[in-house]
């Protein structure tokens, strides 16, 4: 589990992965502390996001090597917002600021691509970015959006990118919100009271959304057999 900033309490995806019957092993290249390899015996690289650019120098271009790497090695990959960023880097993409300056901060809604195991419906999901991706070259789009056109995609069998946040509950946003509250304040940013309202509606179906991405697209890549327990008490939404 690469991340960028502090480690949140309870996210969505680590719980889940740990009721799996996961280990988790965190490492964050900004504290200086050494990449993963395979050979340790790693099932999956996990990247969170962060308020780092896919466009920075210094441990960033040496994550997008190493996350290069990764995959040519055949390594199962998720990575969300910033770690997808990274990913389309990683193989030729451009990562970009929306052309009229638009960010993506809450709730917002996605349409299925060609792929609907990935995502069978529309679904509003939590966001909090400003630059978006283009499709490295081979890669499948899996999720579409209205602002930031490209929302998920896979390379290969098993190296996901996915724009949004899956991992963020209600708290884990509450907590963006408290410590980055002047990003409220930029264009296309929905408001504090919207955001929680939006997380008291949506949330539950990210919930199931998670689920059946993880045991239907991307644990069955995995030499891994998953124990599937209740969902972690420790999650709050």
């Amino acid at each position: 589990m690469l991340r960028h900033m502090k480690r949140m309490q309870g996210d969505r995806v680590s719980n889940a992965l740990v009721a799996r019957g996961f280990e988790l092993d965190y490492r964050c290249p900004a504290e200086g502390e050494p990449l993963p390899r395979q050979a340790d015996g790693h099932d999956l690289a996990v990247v969170y996001g962060g308020v780092q650019s896919a466009n920075d120098d210094g441990y960033i271009r040496t994550e997008i090597e190493w996350i290069r790497e990764w995959v040519n090695s055949g390594g199962a990959y998720l990575g969300l917002c910033l770690g997808a960023q990274l990913l389309a880097r990683a193989f030729g993409a451009e990562v970009f600021r929306h052309p009229e300056g638009q960010h993506e901060i809450g709730f917002v809604r996605i349409h299925p691509a060609d792929d609907l195991d990935f995502l069978p419906a529309p679904l509003h999901v939590y966001q909090w970015h400003k630059e978006g991706f283009e499709l490295p070259a081979g890669a499948r789009l899996l999720a579409r959006g209205d602002v930031f056109q490209n929302q998920a995609f896979v390379l290969g069998e098993a190296a996901f990118g996915i724009q949004f946040h899956p991992e963020v509950t209600q708290n884990v946003m509450l907590n963006w919100m408290n410590d980055a509250a002047a990003s409220l304040s930029a264009p296309g940013a929905s408001p504090r009271e919207q955001q929680l309202r939006d997380g008291r509606r949506h949330n539950g179906a990210v919930d199931a959304w998670l689920d059946r991405f993880l045991d239907r697209c991307l644990l069955p890549k995995l030499n891994f057999s998953p124990r599937v327990t209740a969902r972690s008490a420790q999650e709050s939404c």
